[in-house]
């Protein structure tokens, strides 16, 4: 396959059009009564249209019949796909997961869709405010197959497995170690080439945005030229009652059929699209004299809340880094947060826990319950020599951060059969260094 091309810069007014369709765009006008080609002019709105002018969202499409041309929605299987919060009793212990088992192709063929798993979330889609956090575990292409959302954005985030993903917008590539974001409506399919998984945070009713820098200055973090937007691909092919467009409406699955792609977008214009971005391009900011700077440091994407400073989710990630600080614990302190924090591994192995937490795996540690480095690594730290070091090399672990109180679906706790019990355990070895007739702590030699 070719390499792809892409529109660089996040949250850009941005025009592509089918280099097989030159002038395909409309000139000076979004809707004209006649559009070039003989094209059919269709709005998508990621926003309402009287938000403020930096927070509204809307991207014109021009293809080659509409999106409303299909038969009617119904009810499909849900699979593991949930919104319902009180399957199971409330769980505040630490919670982790063995890497979750993806089907043999073998034995069943499962595609992107029927390979979603529901594991925690919080909140109420018909009201628009809340998340989820799903795994993804397939083997297969979807074919004649497409997915849209009505309920929220998706954030991707593959760990085995390569994705190519057909879009209205046009085709982007993804491999893990990169991220990316399908808004609220649009259409897409995902073409695999192995056994595959990954990640998904879904936010209802906001969208992702990357978060002020404040302090920092103009520039850090996810810096906006690095998030690559596909450019503008369309396929004329019919499938006479055949393709099957799948849509999460209230938390439900539905199905529809069309005879034709739903990839028919010959251009477009506007700043509502999807967006992708590599993990690696990340500028790290850290502590280069002592102790720890939050977590917050290493935001990738938030999505707000009404509250000022409290997301409804972040997304976190630990990519390589130095190490300087001076007469400091350097792993992760001990904490109990008044967040939510679901932790994944796409690659290597976690600082803080070089033993059970695994790539492909997760942990939950829920609102005000308790964690931090296992014993070994506490007592490794706690005596290591402090000299500058290379920290997370070849790994990269990321975290779903949420003011809400995240509850773990049936499918978590019980179905999937990869939660470890075990997990607690790795604490249990931590001992008293409480020395009360001495002050002055034991120097590392």
């Amino acid at each position: 396959m070719a390499e792809l091309k892409y529109i660089s810069g996040f949250g850009n007014e941005c025009a592509s059009e089918d280099p097989r369709c030159p002038g395909s765009l409309p000139k000076g006008q979004n809707n004209p009564q006649v559009c070039p080609y003989n094209l059919y002019a269709e709005q998508l709105s990621g926003s309402a249209f009287t938000c403020p002018r930096n927070t509204n969202k809307r991207s014109w499409l021009y293809r080659i019949l509409p999106s409303v041309s299909h038969k009617p929605f119904e009810s499909i299987d849900q699979g593991h796909v949930t919104h319902n919060w009180d399957e199971v009793g409330p769980d505040p212990n630490q919670l982790r997961w063995k890497p979750f088992e993806i089907p043999k192709a073998s034995e069943k063929k499962v595609d992107f869709v029927s390979g979603l798993y529901t594991l925690c979330g919080a909140g109420d889609i018909k009201s628009n405010n809340g998340l989820a956090v799903h795994i993804f575990l397939c083997n297969s292409s979807m074919e004649s197959r497409c997915f849209y959302n009505s309920d929220g954005d998706f954030l991707i985030v593959p760990q085995k497995g390569k994705l190519l993903i057909y879009t209205e917008f046009g085709k982007m590539s993804l491999q893990p170690n990169e991220i990316c974001v399908i808004q609220r409506g649009m259409r897409f399919s995902v073409d695999v080439f192995e056994e595959t998984r990954g990640y998904i945070l879904e936010v209802y009713g906001v969208h992702f945005e990357l978060p002020d820098l404040g302090p920092i200055g103009a520039n850090g973090l996810a810096n906006p030229r690095d998030f690559l937007i596909p450019v503008a691909w369309y396929e004329d092919r019919r499938v006479p009652g055949g393709y099957t467009v799948i849509n999460k409406f209230q938390g439900k699955l539905f199905a529809c059929k069309q005879d034709v792609s739903p990839f028919n977008v010959v251009a477009w214009h506007g700043n509502y699209t999807p967006y992708k971005y590599n993990l690696e391009n990340f500028m790290v900011i850290n502590a280069v004299a002592f102790d720890h700077a939050d977590p917050s440091i290493f935001t990738v994407l938030t999505a707000k809340s009404l509250r000022p400073g409290v997301a409804i989710a972040d997304f976190v990630i630990f990519p390589p880094r130095w190490g300087v600080a001076d007469k400091t614990f350097r792993p992760p302190y001990y904490h109990r947060n008044c967040m939510s924090e679901f932790m994944g591994l796409i690659k290597g192995h976690y600082e803080a826990k070089q033993g059970g937490f695994l790539p492909g795996g997760g942990s939950l540690h829920s609102a005000m319950t308790p964690h931090g480095p296992d014993a070994d690594c506490f007592e490794k730290a706690s005596k290591a020599k402090l000299e500058p070091e290379r920290i997370a090399d070849g790994t990269m672990a990321f975290m779903f951060e949420s003011s809400l109180s995240l509850a773990v679906t049936k499918w978590g706790l019980k179905t999937c059969s990869c939660l470890d019990e075990n997990y607690y355990k790795c604490w249990e070895p931590l001992r008293s260094h409480f020395t009360p007739n001495s002050r002055s702590p034991t120097e590392p030699k």
